[in-house]
């Protein structure tokens, strides 16, 4: 597996991995995606296997020293093999490099194993946010101090 930063030919692939990680209506839309990983302050990593493109992870900066995974997807196909680490480890490692504090996320309420993923690495629990990704569903914000 490779890691690299994210092309703008990557788009159409990212937006497909993403779709097929998330349901409609929390999946993000292309012009979603676009925006948040053109925006000044972020980067994207994507993970590439045998050629393909097996997951990316997108993670801004933002105010007070803070960063922040946006959205980190991985194909199923490829799920527990090391995709998901790696992108977080680079994530991190950025974040470590640019002086950040902390590193956040969210996670629905009902997603286990990515709480538990997030866990082993150090993250822990420290806001629900009710409905935040539709009425009835609600996130959990999980923050990692880096420092």
């Amino acid at each position: 597996m490779k890691l690299r930063l994210y092309k703008p030919a990557d788009l159409e692939t990212l937006v497909e991995i993403d779709r097929a990680c998330f349901p409609p209506g929390i999946s993000y839309s292309a012009q979603e995606l676009k925006r948040f990983i053109t925006h000044v302050r972020s980067r994207t990593w994507v993970a590439e296997h045998g050629g393909k493109i097996v997951g990316f992870l997108v993670a801004e900066e933002e105010r007070q020293k803070v960063g922040h995974i946006i959205t980190i997807d991985v194909r199923e196909s490829q799920r527990r093999s090391g995709v998901g680490t790696a992108l977080m480890d680079r994530a991190e490692e950025w974040a470590i490099d640019s002086s950040l504090k902390l590193m956040y996320l969210e996670t629905s309420e009902h997603n286990n194993a990515a709480q538990k993923f997030y866990a082993a690495r150090g993250y822990a629990k420290v806001e629900e946010i009710p409905d935040y990704y539709r009425k009835g569903l609600a996130a959990w914000v999980m923050v990692k101090w880096l420092t």
